[in-house]
């Protein structure tokens, strides 16, 4: 509401009467006893009154680390820390130079250290060290019981696991993308095999004896330019960052002095890398690449008020585009005019709208999805993947009395997308049910079925909720003793309502497909648990756990894990 002026005073009349002066002392007042106390109340609280420290979130990237945090330091340094309130007090300042010999390696990927003075033990995490190499690093940042330093660095190289002549992308050591380059690729896969064993040691809250040995990971036929899809962010040019609510802008020249013909560059200050060469996209996203960025982003960054992600997804080039030419020259403009061909002579183009169509090949079948849906971003181990369940799911079982069992019938894709699993494994199940909450990926799921010639009296898709999810199969069309349930969920795993159904539904066979083996350690420890009184025949056990690299180079690593009733 706006303010309302007093109106003037009218031409000749008097003036207004001065106001008289405040006569201030230049003895402070002192404040009434009552007063006083409570201020000081509020002073000694504030003095003692700890920091407010962050909450980690349960499963975590953070709470993985913490794990390995404690183990390193051992159970009687956090539990004297903490008795002590020191567990965040850090010896080390920022800035801190010093000298480490690495202990090993973190369920994250960076290298853990512990620094020891006569009087305490604190954690050092620091990227690219190996483990047994003395290292220089920088510190800054802390955290409970550890610090974050940058490697300045290898005094003493691990020969063993160190192989620089590995490393084939420039940016290794600057992008945050890889972690493991250096390291021979069989290393790679053995270290991935430990993290799924210190997942289901710390997060499944199973005894020993109930987890079985994690089986060697499954490697990924590319090691590297096997992502097909990327989407590399830029921050705006500083001219186009504000403050205190002012912009300032400098001539577009200035600005495009940032980019090359190459794609975006590094700004003074900011983080715009060119990507053209980055080792993990597939080679026929490097020419579309170059000229998104290059015509698009660099032309446009004056633009941007705060950067943006890009999307860049490979697609195949349907052989007749649903709706004829049209349609083709609709979707043509919905994605990177440069086309490539790959080793086998099919044509992909580069998907840069998300809600246009991407076509994708595992094995025999193909798969329509928008290219900002999730689907697995390494093509190449894809058919792999889905064989090994279908080996898993199929894999005769004999009974008490020696004889084969029959392998299930009927199948149940919970968290199907665009049914994945349902599809790559229809030709061996009579019926096949595919259910998610989502209704847009459930039509891309039925089309997929369609496109790939199998019937709906055969395979349907569903629409479940989180809280009746399996209420659609449970009505006796699919009997649990010849059913067998994959779950592929994302990566906060299954919820408590999702668990109980179900082990309510009691399928005879599980397979527990996962992008985040901690979560998926904590569900299937609850799983487990939920059944152990249920008696002989109806107790879930841990046929096997592997590992699945779908992300060399990385720390990352998925995980198939097989339960039967005994």
């Amino acid at each position: 509401m706006a303010s309302v002026r007093e109106p003037s005073s009218p031409v000749g009349s008097p003036p207004p009467p001065k106001r008289a002066k405040l006569d201030v002392s230049h003895e402070p007042l002192e404040a009434p006893e009552e007063i006083r106390h409570e201020e000081h109340k509020v002073k000694i609280k504030s003095k003692k009154s700890r920091p407010k420290r962050p909450n980690i979130e349960p499963y975590s990237h953070e709470d993985v680390l913490w794990h390995d945090v404690k183990d390193v330091l051992g159970s009687h340094i956090v539990d004297t820390a903490t008795t002590q309130d020191k567990d965040w007090e850090s010896p080390l300042s920022f800035g801190t130079v010093l000298e480490l010999t690495v202990s090993g390696l973190t369920s994250t990927g960076d290298s853990i250290s512990v620094h020891s003075t006569s009087e305490r033990s604190w954690a050092v995490i620091v990227p690219f060290a190996l483990p047994g190499e003395k290292i220089r690093t920088k510190i800054y940042r802390s955290s409970r019981l550890h610090s974050f330093g940058d490697l300045l660095e290898v005094l003493e190289p691990n020969t063993t696991m160190r192989d620089s002549s590995l490393i084939r992308c420039k940016y290794f050591g600057d992008c945050a993308g890889c972690q493991h380059q250096m390291i021979p690729y069989a290393t790679q896969l053995a270290l991935k095999e430990e993290i799924v064993r210190k997942a289901f040691r710390n997060f499944s809250g199973l005894p020993n004896a109930s987890v079985p040995a994690p089986l060697a990971t499954m490697p990924s036929p590319q090691q590297y330019n096997y992502r097909t899809k990327i989407t590399p962010h830029f921050d705006a040019p500083p001219s186009n960052r504000t403050r205190r609510g002012r912009r300032t802008k400098i001539p577009k020249r200035r600005i495009l002095a940032g980019s090359s013909e190459s794609g975006l560059t590094r700004w003074a200050g900011g983080m715009c890398w060119t990507l053209r060469t980055v080792q993990s996209q597939p080679q026929f996203l490097m020419p579309p690449l170059a000229q998104h960025e290059s015509k698009s982003a660099g032309n446009n960054i004056h633009t941007y008020k705060r950067g943006a992600t890009l999307l860049l997804r490979d697609s195949f080039e349907p052989r007749s585009p649903p709706g004829g030419e049209d349609a083709a020259k609709a979707q043509n403009e919905r994605i990177s005019i440069a086309k490539c061909k790959d080793d086998q002579g099919i044509e992909h183009v580069c998907i840069t709208d998300s809600k246009a169509v991407v076509h994708e090949r595992v094995g025999e079948f193909e798969f329509t999805f928008p290219a900002g849906q999730f689907f697995q971003n390494n093509n190449s181990v894809l058919k792999c993947l889905t064989d090994y369940v279908r080996d898993a799911i199929l894999h005769p079982i004999p009974s008490e009395n020696g004889d084969i069992g029959q392998p299930p019938t009927h199948l149940v894709d919970t968290y199907c997308g665009s049914g994945l699993f349902s599809i790559t494994l229809s030709p061996h199940f009579e019926v096949i049910a595919g259910i998610e909450i989502s209704a847009d990926s459930i039509a891309f799921a039925q089309q997929n079925a369609h496109l790939n010639n199998i019937s709906a009296s055969k395979c349907t898709f569903r629409v479940g909720t989180a809280s009746s999810i399996f209420a659609s199969v449970g009505n006796g069309e699919f009997p649990p003793e010849r059913t067998a349930v994959v779950i592929d969920p994302p990566r906060k795993g299954c919820d408590e309502p999702f668990i109980e159904q179900l082990v309510a539904f009691r399928p005879a066979t599980l397979v527990y497909v996962s992008c985040n083996v901690h979560t998926q350690a904590r569900d299937i420890g609850s799983i487990l648990r939920k059944t152990q009184d249920a008696g002989e025949g109806h107790q879930y056990h841990i046929e096997s756990i592997r590992g699945f690299d779908l992300f060399p180079q990385t720390a990352h690593v998925e995980s198939v894990a097989v339960l039967r009733l005994y």
